[in-house]
């Protein structure tokens, strides 16, 4: 069993883009995403998920974001992620597919966890 992380991307927004929301939207996002969960906890593959806040700071170290890697600096945030087992990435990503992400335009960064042995 391999280990994998989903990171949860979604347009750049501010602590009030929730707020926008009328309580019975609100409610049926939070279903939906718990409905999705629940499945994966279910058949036993979530080792741990959470969502984090928007706001946040990148740190810079000369005026110079760092980075890791050819990546840019991107517009989007990292609303959350799941940590989960499944035996081949094509699994994961299978698991990945019904994420309630990709109804408000997001996407879903699928990671495999590197072992150290």
């Amino acid at each position: 069993m391999e280990k994998f992380m989903l990171i949860f991307h979604g347009p750049q927004m501010d602590e009030t883009a929730f707020q926008e929301l009328s309580p019975e939207d609100f409610q049926a996002e939070i279903e939906k995403w718990n409905t999705w969960i629940g499945g994966i906890a279910a058949q036993g593959k979530m080792i741990a998920t959470e969502a984090l806040l928007p706001a946040g700071k990148v740190l810079t170290n000369g005026g110079k974001v760092v980075t890791d890697g050819p990546f840019t600096e991107g517009k989007e945030i990292v609303g959350g992620y799941m940590l989960l087992t499944a035996d081949t990435f094509d699994e994961a990503i299978e698991l990945a597919q019904g994420c309630p992400m990709f109804e408000t335009g997001g996407k879903v960064e699928v990671r495999q966890i590197q072992k150290f042995e």
